[in-house]
Formats: structure tokens, C-alpha cells, sequence
């Protein structure tokens, strides 16, 4: 439930929410009423309710008039409460599907004895009780089943993903937040003057999302979104301090030595300039020789490193912990690994829209020009390779990570099977969505092959097709007027 309250806390807590104009979706009040069965059903509906509401908790709070919000005192002891011969505690637990943090506070509000009962949020899927889930219909308790739209949207609220609504840091006053966010480089990011007083900074923070107001009068929650984009520094926020960006710099092609490596410190919106700079400063380069000037060029398109590392700050899965985004930097090769698997296959990342578990964050670096739209992003990272004529990208998905390998320049003669068939398909790939085909003579473009070798670039396409992931546009076509496309572009056709 977060670190302990102390009794001043509970207080204030309790005079917040008794001083709400009436019951919400998220707050019951109550004398003495402590039924078990009702308690527990009042244990699923403020758990799925405060999903709905985007609230950390829900709260039942005893010893309230809910006329006059007076406190009146409560006869209710959770801590001698028995079902049987059984704990509440226990009791309640043993009977919620999924279980879910809750905790009794009992303390006195001017001489009243009060009993305070906090319910954390769902998280994944509706809290049932004794297999029955429960909604809170404004102030009414209510059985989910019963409320469809209730239903919809709280499976949208998983779905969309809860993390970036969670609580990074709680309870904070307002010059709190602002000596954990790094305020200024909102606003700058966003082109927007800076504010010159702090209620306005916090209001703008808000309408964002990066902080909301805390259950307790005039302090502040920290979101997760908030912490993540513009924290200071990221190991402020306990559950997001193993989310810092690693970059490592390997001596040779394996893990054996490592030369250098460096942890990010700071939130992704407001670091990831520095980031980039960083990561492109391992990169190795090659000196290229002009007519009169001596240019040295990096070995990978810099487009291609933002559009990748990005991808893995935003479409991350923050449920996996214990581990972060990582780049690593072999002579040969760039790594870029997050957690949590894609939402889209792999062999669609070009065409395919957005998808993101982390909309919000998503949505905001998009708006900072810190990662493409529409899906745009592979699409440039595709024709950056081929202009560059790097082997195509290799995506790898293994149980929990998504791990994405660039390769420094290879001739076709050294391209192994898989390196040719990846090369081929992607062409195909982009040349699609750019409403072209696949030709003999667009693969020899690509592959630097002359015009006399036709030959060559038609095995390269031959390979693609009997790997079945690029086929012909027209199979009965002539052999030299023969178009290829990716096999979902055939697949998809109607009819």
C-alpha cells in the first residue's frame, strides 16, 4: 500500500474525503455498518471503480454520517472482526479473485474513533467476490454484469494499459513535485512559455496526466507517466529506477570485454536527446575519401538508431521488472533490446498502424518529435537501411523481450541464406507500401548488382518466394515483366 501512513496522515486522509460534497464511485462512508459479505463486495466494487476513475484506491470510510459528513464514531474493530474462527483479513482475502491490496486503518478524527479501509486499484482484471464482480454506479454498490458499458470500459482501461495512470510517488507537496520533475524542460519540449507561478505549472502538469491531486487536500501524486518522461532522476522513483536506458560498448563481436557502459538518469522525454548523442558517440565510423575533403560518416544511420531506441522506451512492458531497455555496441553489430513482447508481428512492423501498450507515453513523445506516427517510423528506419545498404534489420522475440539486431555493412557475397531472404523481404515491404513492386531490376538497385548479372538478383528473389514470404504479383506474367509483393499483401486481398 506504499510506505505507512502516519496518524496526522490518516486525519488529513479522513477529513479530505469526508469534506466531498457526497459518496463517489471511489469513497463510501458508513457508522457501523460491518457485515462481512458487504465489506467484501464493497472491496470489489471501489477496486474496479477506482480503475474506472483513474484512481490509485478506493476507500471505505466508518464512523461518517453520510448526511452530514460529521464524524460520529464507529463500534467497528477490524482487528477483533472474525468470520468463524477466521481473521477478516484473511477471511476477505481468501475470497477475492484476484486478490487485491487492501488495509484497515483505525485512528480518532476529534475525539471520534474512525476505521479507514484502502483498496488499491485493479490492476489486470476485474476483482470478483466469492465469483461475483462489483461496480460502483455512482454512490451504489452494483453487480458488473449488470452494467455492460461499466464492463467495456474497465477492460479498456487494462487493455490500453494501467501503468502509465499508476502512482510513481505519493503525497507530495507542490514544491515536492517540482523538485522531482523536471518542469522547465516540459514546457521547453513543448514550445510553451514557462509559467511565472506555480499553481499554473502544476495545472499544465495535470491536464497532461504527469501528476493528479492526491486523496489528501492540497498534495500531489507523481504518475508513473510523469515520472517516466520528466523525472530528474529516475532512481528517485523506486519502481521505475531499473527503467533507466543501459548503453554498453563490447571490445570485439561477443560480451567477453566491455569497454564502456552508462545508465541513463533521467526521465525518456527529457533524456533522450542526451541519449542519442551518447549512444551515437560509442557508434564506430568509417573515413570516407572525397575529390578533395576527408568526411568521416557513421557506420549507422542515425534516423535508424532514434526510430529503433525510441521504439523501445514506448512500447516496453513496465510490468517486468528487474529489468530495462538496453543498447549494446558490438564492432559488428547493435543490439537493442526492451521488455515485454510486440503487439504487432514482426513481419507487419512496416505496414502496420501503431500499437502501444504505453499510449500515453507513446502519444506524448510523438507530440515532442521524439518518435514518428502512423506507423511511419519502420517504414524510415527500412529506407534508411537500404540507402545506406546495411543488411535488414533481424527481430527476434524470445519469451518476455523484443530484441532488435542492426549490421554494420556487408558485401552480398558475405550475406549468409537468412541475411539475403530478410534484405529481399523488407524491399518487397517497403516498396509496397510506397505502391511499387518487387522487380529484377529494382533488387539489383538495391544490392549494387549490374545490369549484366541479372541472373544473381533473380536467385536473391527466388530465395525470398521459396522461403514463402514474398510472391509473385501476377504468376502468370511474363518472366521479365514478373512483380513481387510481400505474401500478407496477397493474403489480404479481398476475395
Amino acid at each position: 500500500m506504499g510506505k505507512a501512513r502516519t496518524q496526522a496522515q490518516l486525519e488529513d486522509l479522513a477529513r479530505s474525503l469526508a469534506s466531498l460534497p457526497q459518496e463517489t464511485e471511489w469513497v463510501e462512508y458508513k457508522v457501523n455498518n460491518s457485515k462481512p459479505d458487504e465489506i467484501g463486495e464493497h472491496v470489489s466494487a471501489l477496486a474496479n471503480s477506482a480503475t474506472l476513475e483513474e484512481r490509485e484506491r478506493g476507500y471505505v470510510l466508518w464512523g461518517v454520517d453520510d448526511q452530514s459528513h460529521n464524524f460520529v464514531g464507529t463500534n467497528f474493530k477490524p482487528s477483533a472482526a472474525k468470520v468463524g474462527n477466521e481473521d477478516i483479513k484473511n477471511w476477505l482475502l481468501r475470497l477475492l479473485t484476484p486478490q487485491v491490496h487492501f488495509s484497515f486503518h483505525s485512528f480518532q478524527v476529534d475525539g471520534a474513533v474512525v476505521v479507514l479501509l484502502e483498496v488499491e486499484r485493479a490492476l489486470h482484471q476485474p476483482v470478483a467476490f466469492k465469483g461475483v464482480e462489483y461496480v460502483r454506479v455512482g454512490s451504489h454498490k452494483k453487480k458488473l454484469k449488470d452494467h455492460p458499458d461499466h464492463a467495456r470500459r474497465l477492460w479498456a482501461k487494462f487493455v490500453i494499459g494501467s501503468f502509465e495512470t499508476g502512482v510513481a510517488a505519493e503525497r507530495l507537496s507542490a514544491s515536492d513535485v517540482l523538485q522531482l520533475i523536471d518542469y522547465p524542460d516540459y514546457f521547453d519540449l513543448l514550445s510553451i512559455p514557462l509559467p511565472e507561478n506555480r499553481a499554473q505549472i502544476l495545472q499544465a502538469l495535470r491536464s497532461d496526466g504527469m501528476i493528479v491531486p492526491s486523496d489528501v487536500n492540497k498534495q500531489w501524486n507523481i504518475t508513473n507517466l510523469g515520472a517516466a518522461l520528466f523525472a530528474k532522476q529516475l532512481e528517485s522513483f523506486p519502481n521505475l529506477s531499473r527503467k533507466a536506458v543501459r548503453v554498453i560498448q563490447y571490445r570485439g563481436d561477443s560480451r567477453v570485454e566491455t569497454i564502456r557502459e552508462q545508465v541513463g538518469v533521467r526521465g525518456y522525454a527529457v533524456g533522450f536527446g542526451g541519449l542519442i548523442e551518447f549512444t551515437n558517440s560509442f557508434l564506430p565510423s568509417n573515413e570516407v575519401i572525397g575529390q578533395a575533403l576527408r568526411q568521416t560518416v557513421q557506420m549507422y544511420p542515425e534516423l535508424a538508431i532514434r526510430e529503433l531506441v525510441a521504439n523501445a522506451l514506448i512500447h516496453q512492458d513496465f510490468s517486468i521488472t528487474g529489468t530495462g531497455p538496453m543498447v549494446e555496441i558490438f564492432t559488428d553489430r547493435i543490439e537493442i533490446t526492451n521488455p515485454g513482447i510486440p503487439l504487432v508481428d514482426p513481419l507487419r512492423f512496416v505496414d502496420s498502424p501503431p500499437r502501444s501498450r504505453n499510449e500515453k507515453i507513446a502519444g506524448f513523445m510523438r507530440r515532442v518529435g521524439v518518435c514518428e506516427e502512423r506507423g511511419s517510423g519502420w517504414d524510415k528506419i527500412g529506407f534508411a537501411i537500404e540507402f545506406n545498404q546495411l543488411p535488414a534489420p533481424l527481430v527476434e522475440v524470445s519469451r518476455q523481450h523484443i530484441k532488435v539486431t542492426l549490421f554494420s555493412h556487408r558485401g552480398l557475397n558475405e550475406m549468409d541464406h537468412a541475411d539475403r531472404v530478410r534484405a529481399i523481404y523488407l524491399h518487397a515491404c517497403l516498396r509496397h507500401v510506397t505502391g511499387k513492386r518487387v522487380t529484377n531490376a529494382s533488387v539489383r538497385e538495391r544490392f549494387g548488382i549490374t545490369a549484366h548479372n541479372s541472373a544473381k538478383a533473380s536467385r536473391l528473389i527466388k530465395e525470398a518466394v521459396e522461403a514463402g514470404l514474398v510472391v509473385p504479383r501476377d504468376p502468370d506474367a511474363a518472366k521479365k515483366l514478373m512483380e513481387y509483393v510481400p505474401v500478407w499483401a496477397v493474403l489480404s486481398r479481398p476475395g
